[in-house]
């Protein structure tokens, strides 16, 4: 779907020169490589990161699923927690540069991660994109295998936006997707439905500075039987350049601005505040739970953690204002050298 009344370039890069702003689709074709050429060409290709990531959103657990291709390496994670039994499972792989390649175009590609007992792949198809897990157990975590159909003929708005960064630039493109299929996990199995459940597409082509920070959060609902929800994230910006944060209404990702995440950085499982300054977005996230990575390899290191949870507050969708309670959701940190 479209956000009505902004650019739609066929590419996000054409006669060389870069779209920046904020755009009313994904471009069709989506390489910001086409800018250079030559040996430039070879060397940005060296700071690229891609990935594309979901956000599953169930009553019943908390889940989320990636794969990425950060040119030194291609790697891929995958964790739910069960909220009845209160445990996070998780699977990880790590492959060698060239086993996770995006296409330029999203629409009839597919990207994977096939290893000996772990399989996660995506097809995106016009009318439907597929997500197809298949992960062995290991001595500490279950057997993950699942398919889950998402529906573009019913998703939000997308949230496409480029933009220069201090050291860098960022391409991403985000949606919410009803869901449908089934995950299971270990002997549980998960039935999604496509009037309650959700999943969120969080795809990313940036170039992004050698020492990376963000704080970043997302969440979905429904109202009235369309997906609504928020992005919102806190990183270096250069002034007057679009950034990522959000409100997905039924016709729009309306753009936020100056968001404020309160919370205490020490105890990262207590609440946080999280407001915009114009007061469309007030909520309050109450984790319950958070996935962490720790690497430190020399000139390359990630402290990062994911903190899963409820929302609840206020969000004004445009045509009302919507009082959230228990609406599942994630927020972040990331600091990095990349």
């Amino acid at each position: 779907m479209y956000s009505a009344g902004m650019f739609e370039p066929r590419s996000l890069v054409e006669n060389g020169v870069r779209h920046y702003g904020r755009l009313g689709a994904r471009p069709v074709s989506v390489n910001p490589l086409d800018e250079f050429r030559g040996p430039w060409r070879r060397l940005r290709r060296t700071r690229l990161k891609e990935w594309a990531g979901f956000t599953v959103l169930h009553p019943e657990i908390y889940a989320s699923m990636i794969l990425q291709d950060a040119k030194y390496l291609a790697s891929s994670e995958i964790y739910v927690h069960d909220r009845a039994t209160g445990v996070l499972h998780q699977h990880e792989q790590v492959a060698p540069p060239g086993a996770v390649r995006f296409a330029g175009r999203l629409i009839g590609s597919s990207v994977a991660l096939r290893r000996k007992r772990y399989a996660l792949s995506y097809e995106f198809a016009a009318d439907r994109h597929r997500i197809e897990i298949d992960i062995a157990a290991t001595t500490d975590a279950p057997a993950f295998t699942g398919r889950l159909d998402l529906l573009p003929a019913s998703a939000s708005p997308a949230l496409s936006v480029s933009s220069r960064l201090p050291g860098g630039t960022m391409y991403t493109n985000k949606a919410l997707y009803p869901v449908e299929g089934s995950l299971r996990v270990g002997e549980r199995e998960f039935v999604f439905r496509p009037d309650r459940d959700l999943a969120i597409l969080d795809e990313h082509k940036s170039a992004l500075p050698y020492r990376t920070v963000w704080t970043w959060g997302t969440f979905g609902t429904f109202a009235d039987g369309v997906p609504v929800g928020a992005n919102f994230v806190d990183r270096p910006e250069l002034p007057g350049q679009p950034e990522e944060s959000a409100i997905w209404t039924a016709a729009a990702a309306a753009p936020l601005a100056d968001v404020d995440f309160g919370w205490d950085a020490s105890a990262p499982l207590s609440p946080w505040r999280i407001r915009s300054a114009d007061g469309r977005l007030d909520v309050t996230f109450t984790p319950e739970g958070r996935k962490t990575v720790d690497l430190q390899l020399g000139v390359l290191a990630m402290d990062y953690f994911q903190a899963y949870g409820t929302f609840a507050g206020s969000l004004d969708i445009g045509t009302r204002t919507l009082e959230l309670t228990d609406v599942h959701g994630v927020c972040e940190q990331m600091r990095a050298r990349l």
